[in-house]
Formats: C-alpha cells, sequence, structure tokens
C-alpha cells in the first residue's frame, strides 16, 4: 500500500536522522565538555601585582600555565580546579577572595589547550595538569598535599574529586559540581543514549565513596546546567567529616556569595 510505503521510508529517514545525529554528537564531544578558550581569544591581566605567572609540566608532557598568590606564614594552600568555560584569566578576583577570607595561599592552573596551557584538553589531561600543581606546590613552595585544600567548581568537581582520590590533602570543596558528567548529559539529551556514548566520565560518584578527607559541597537550588539533586547524593555518598550547603535562589554562573565564603570558613576551621 502506498501510504504502508511513504511510513517505512518515513521511519527509515527519521532512523538515519538519529544515528547521524548520535554520530556528531560523538564526533563534537570533546568540543562541548571543554569550549576552551586560550589566551589569544580572551585574556585579562591579573588583578594584583603580587599574583605570580607560573608555569609546570604535566606527566604527559605539555606545559601549565598558572596563577599563584602567597600568603606569607600560611600553612595551607587552595588549589582551584575551574570550570569548563572561559580560562583562569576570568578568575583573578577568586584568588584575591579567597586569600582575604581563609587565610591561605592560593593556587588556579588552566588545563591543556586553555589559557596559556599548552596540548588538548581530556579528562586525562586534566587530572595530569592538576597533579602538576600540586607537584610545583610541593617541590616550589614547600606545601605538601597534606596541607593542600582541593576547590572544584562544576567540572573542575571531577577533576579535585580524582586528585582527592591519588592523594591525601586537607579538604576537599565541590561546588556546583556533578555526579557523572554523563549524568548531566543524559538530562539535557534524554532521547539520546548519552550515558553509554560520552569517553568523558568524571565519575565523582564512584570516587567519593573511597576518599577519605573532610568534604565541603555547595550546590546552587535553582542551577539550570548542574542538578541540586546531584550535590546531595554526592554528599550522600561521602564518607566524612562532610557538610552540605543549599546555595539558595542561586544559578549556576553566580559568584561565591559571602554565605558560602563564612560557611566554607568556619567549616574549615571545625575540622583543624
Amino acid at each position: 500500500m502506498p501510504s504502508l510505503r511513504r511510513l517505512r521510508k518515513l521511519l527509515f529517514v527519521l532512523f538515519l536522522t538519529y544515528v547521524f545525529v548520535i554520530v556528531m554528537l560523538v564526533f563534537l564531544e570533546n568540543r562541548m565538555v571543554y569550549p576552551l578558550e586560550s589566551a589569544a581569544g580572551h585574556w585579562e591581566n591579573p588583578p594584583d601585582p603580587a599574583i605570580e605567572e607560573v608555569t609546570f609540566p604535566s606527566a604527559d608532557g605539555v606545559t601549565i600555565h598558572g596563577w599563584y598568590l602567597a600568603q606569607p606564614g600560611a600553612a595551607e594552600v587552595l588549589v582551584i580546579c575551574h570550570g569548563n568555560g572561559g580560562n583562569l584569566s576570568y578568575r583573578g578576583h577568586t584568588l584575591l577572595r579567597f586569600r582575604e577570607v581563609l587565610g591561605c595561599s592560593v593556587l588556579i592552573f588552566d588545563y591543556p589547550g586553555y589559557g596559556k596551557s599548552s596540548g588538548k584538553p581530556s579528562e586525562e589531561g586534566c587530572y595530569a595538569s592538576a597533579e602538576a600543581a600540586l607537584r610545583w606546590l610541593n617541590d616550589f613552595k614547600s606545601y605538601p598535599s597534606r596541607q593542600v585544600i582541593l576547590f572544584g567548581e562544576s567540572l573542575g568537581g571531577g577533576i579535585a574529586t580524582e586528585i582527592a582520590k591519588r592523594q591525601p590533602c586537607r579538604a576537599l570543596v565541590l561546588f556546583k559540581t556533578f555526579t557523572t558528567l554523563p549524568a548531566v548529559g543524559q538530562r539535557r539529551y534524554r532521547w539520546l543514549p548519552v550515558r553509554w556514548l560520552m569517553r568523558n566520565k568524571f565519575d565523582s560518584l564512584a570516587k567519593i565513596r573511597d576518599i577519605h578527607v573532610p568534604t565541603f559541597i555547595a550546590s546552587a537550588t535553582l542551577d539550570e546546567i548542574v542538578p541540586f539533586e546531584m550535590g546531595k547524593e554526592l554528599h550522600a555518598a561521602a564518607l566524612g567529616p562532610k557538610e552540605f550547603m543549599a546555595l539558595e535562589g542561586e544559578h549556576h554562573n553566580d559568584r561565591l556569595s559571602d554565605d558560602f565564603m563564612m560557611r566554607l570558613k568556619r567549616f574549615l576551621e571545625q575540622i583543624r
């Protein structure tokens, strides 16, 4: 029957379109996960002359660039694993704020391909850059990993969690981050088998069960990118000492609030 043939043809075209979309998303995955911005695309100068520009090699031969802000006499250093958008130069004032409120030294670094770092980003490349940052702190600033506070924002939460699993640290701070990256992708593309297709996993939910350091987790109630509930899941799986903070009325890209900074400060003081 003509109508049946037309229906079969339509279904075949829809199937081919579906397969094409899947293939394109697989091909473009890294561009979507890492919308990197090199220094050539946009770069802001350090907001304070006390911020030191540093470089260090990662295990895969990539040169990682970072900014270091010292707090003389500080016993601890906070390492920022930033989100996947922009580069570290967007976050200069964050270094100043952490040093002012927490009284610690601060280091932020760019992942491969971001800012002034060489190479191309990947999940393992991001982990390697974070490990290189900790080696540099130990070798040149005399901060062993046990004196490092790992701060992971959004995608950086997956990186900070992996590093906290690999080596002991002072504390793990997860800010507006996810359980796993495929879980976020599946929520956005419900009609695609994202969980099975994604190569970048950042499976923080599985890893946090093996981490034995104090953990502070904050999630935004109006987060349009990472569901608020994912932060609750991470907190439930964490071993502790641990604390969860609901960032009421906040969105994913809102800046660090005064309430968050003070809660984090109290948490770090309590676990000393």
